[in-house]
């Protein structure tokens, strides 16, 4: 007889194996149902950094850094919100600037004791800076009544080409402004022999002048205003870009014409603001130079002289103006 065939335990041990297996899943979800719970209870805040620049108001760009367990923890959260700083905020607006609208003007001032004049590199930087702390005290309160933004401007004396923010400045080229700072080239100045441009203190007084009008725009937040126009208009050599970087030029012409105005009154020499006013009429856009993004001496000499004669920072919405006036 052959041996009894003996039984199989398989499905036995399948069906322990599946009870093991069962236990187990239920126990692993419960420790992963716990698990999120925690972690949707803990929130995961989110990490937010603001860096603000100044005039940069009408746009706040956040950098966000979020640690993400499980796509369940990552909706719960709720998004924090970054602080705004306090304090004025700059507008970027050409026509309808807030600070066109008023009659803000350059305050009048007691005195500004300018030292003699030295046209050497180094006397030209002790000059402007011996004017920048009167020119700053005139308009810091204009700023202040139109509740907008001020920072003392930088100045920095060129003498060989440099890198700076807004590109490559040459020594030999004429000064330039970017981003809070005046970029001076002293021995282009110190150079020049036309007649109309003597080397007097006027002319370094007058070109300070239309600079800082610069650092008025970007306070306000023209200057921006003025370059994200352009940007639009497909780049500042297009003949819509040209037409902005005119106002914008000219318009700081007629700011350097506010900012001699309550100097007139005695705090400096008559002379010298006679010469300053002089000298930005005789600069622009002459038929020589093929591009026309300055406006004609002839523009420049009336709005220098409207800025200088109204001291209203509304008469120099070269934004508004007729083409005409700004070619």
């Amino acid at each position: 007889m052959p041996p009894p065939r003996r039984k199989s335990n398989g499905p036995i041990i399948a069906l322990i194996l599946g009870g093991v297996v069962i236990l187990g899943l239920g126990a692993v979800g419960v420790f992963a149902a716990t698990l999120n719970s925690k972690v949707k209870d803990a929130g995961f805040q989110n990490y937010t950094t603001y860096s603000p620049t100044l005039g940069d108001t009408t746009t706040t760009e956040t950098t966000t850094a979020t640690t993400t367990t499980s796509s369940r923890a990552s909706g719960s959260r709720t998004p924090s919100t970054p602080a705004t700083p306090a304090g004025p905020k700059a507008v970027y607006a050409l026509a309808d600037h807030p600070f066109l609208k008023p009659n803000f003007g350059a305050n009048n001032i007691n005195g500004c004791p300018l030292p003699a004049m030295d046209y050497s590199p180094q006397g030209q930087d002790t000059f402007l800076r011996a004017a920048l702390p009167c020119i700053e005290s005139m308009w810091k309160p204009a700023l202040a009544a139109a509740n907008l933004p001020y920072q003392p401007v930088e100045l920095h004396i060129v003498t060989e080409q440099m890198q700076y923010p807004c590109g490559t400045v040459r020594p030999d080229s004429t000064a330039r402004y970017c981003q809070g700072g005046i970029y001076w080239t002293a021995n282009a100045y110190a150079a020049e022999r036309n007649p109309n441009n003597p080397n007097h203190p006027g002319k370094y007084l007058g070109q300070l002048a239309h600079e800082y009008g610069h650092h008025i725009q970007w306070l306000t937040g023209m200057l921006k205003a003025s370059d994200r126009a352009q940007y639009d208009a497909g780049g500042w050599d297009t003949p819509k870009g040209l037409d902005l970087n005119r106002r914008m030029e000219l318009q700081a012409t007629c700011f350097g014409g506010m900012s001699l105005a309550p100097l007139s009154h005695g705090a400096i020499p008559i002379d010298v603001i006679r010469v300053g006013l002089t000298d930005a009429g005789n600069r622009g856009d002459y038929d020589i130079y093929p591009t026309k993004d300055h406006g004609t001496p002839e523009n420049n000499a009336a709005w220098v002289d409207r800025g200088y004669r109204s001291n209203k920072a509304s008469e120099c919405n070269t934004w508004a103006a007729d083409a005409g006036s700004v070619s």
